[in-house]
């Protein structure tokens, strides 16, 4: 019985593209593997990296605070990490 094809990488969420990309590299340390199968899984690994990294600049560009100004109205936004005053 063949098995199902791999879920397109672009159709997999961060958390499955992550948790599948360290399935891969336990996999490739453990070398226990064959080279045809190292080569096939190292590059799904390689397409799951890019779309982990992909998906964490889309998620920072959209990650930002707001900023309130001295007269409690908004004065911008910044992002999440930058330390505010208050």
């Amino acid at each position: 019985m063949p098995d199902n094809p791999p879920t397109p990488v672009s159709e997999l969420s961060f958390e499955t593209a992550l948790a599948e990309l360290e399935s891969i590299v336990q996999r490739l340390e453990q070398g226990k593997v064959d080279l045809e199968e190292s080569i096939s899984i190292y590059e799904r690994g390689e397409a799951l990296k890019a779309h982990c990294e992909k998906l964490l600049k889309e998620a920072e560009g959209r990650v930002d605070k707001i900023r309130l100004g001295a007269d409690g109205k908004v004065a911008g936004t910044a992002p999440l990490d930058e330390e505010t005053p208050f």
